[in-house]
């Protein structure tokens, strides 16, 4: 038997993932911060292995609780994101997304990452966003750690590919998802001209591109469009585009 640890995996595209490897055959370690969300998972799935965790502050304590597992696959989901000008903000949040968003997964890749390395076997998925493709001003942290995540995903792979490990880096569009709320995404026009794709649409989609080692996989129009813009517009463009759009919420 498989198994899959899946960061964020309470709600959104990590819960959805959660139940696409399950009906898949694999065994579930799910990590979260609501326990109580935990628990209603563990009863849902027999094959669930429960572990509550802050991965800001608290991710070396996960990485202690894994060592002696043999993970499959890896899929980092944990994150979160923000909106309005950088110096308006709370500085602390922004920290915070900086650690989660791109401190969390780059040591759970490291760690994990090295074991699967060792055994030569093993399959990594990075969610990042289709706003890795473009700076994003009223955003500008939450692009930025995604444009990591992406970066980083992508060179993971190209270093990884001989020891029998492949990385997918998992870039939705709109998505329906607590993401939505705690930045405000509804409120955005974008969300007007492409309607957000269900949470188990994402990540049956990731699922599918991470077993056929696809290194990256954008979904939903919206995503395929920017990526295509962000390679023939001037990025000062880009830039101001994505001004625009973020200042309307």
């Amino acid at each position: 038997m498989k198994n899959v640890l899946i960061t964020g995996a309470t709600s959104g595209i990590g819960e959805a993932a959660a139940r696409v490897f399950s009906n898949k055959g694999y065994d579930l370690i799910l990590v979260g911060r609501n326990k109580e969300k935990l628990e209603e998972l563990r009863e849902q799935y027999e094959n669930a292995k429960i572990i509550e965790c802050d991965l800001i502050e608290h991710c070396d304590d996960l990485l202690q609780i894994i060592k002696e597992e043999k993970i499959d696959v890896l899929f980092n989901n944990a994150g979160f994101g923000d909106s309005g000008a950088f110096l308006d903000s709370n500085y602390k949040k922004q920290e915070d997304m900086v650690r989660l968003n791109i401190e969390a997964l780059m040591k759970l890749c490291y760690y994990v990452g090295n074991e699967m390395k060792e055994r030569g076997e093993g399959k990594i998925l990075n969610v990042a966003s289709i706003a890795a493709f473009t700076s994003g001003p009223y955003m500008s942290i939450y692009y930025a750690t995604k444009a990591f995540v992406l970066s980083f995903s992508e060179a993971l792979h190209e270093e990884l590919k001989d020891y029998g490990v492949s990385v997918t880096c998992l870039c939705p569009g709109p998505t329906k998802t607590k993401f939505m709320k705690t930045a405000h995404l509804k409120d955005s026009v974008m969300w007007k001209y492409f309607p957000p794709a269900s949470a188990n649409e994402v990540a049956k989609y990731g699922v599918k591109s991470l077993l056929a080692n696809r290194y990256i996989a954008i979904h939903g129009l919206s995503g395929l469009l920017l990526n295509i813009a962000s390679r023939v517009l001037p990025r000062k463009y880009m830039t101001r585009m994505v001004a625009h759009v973020n200042k309307k919420r």
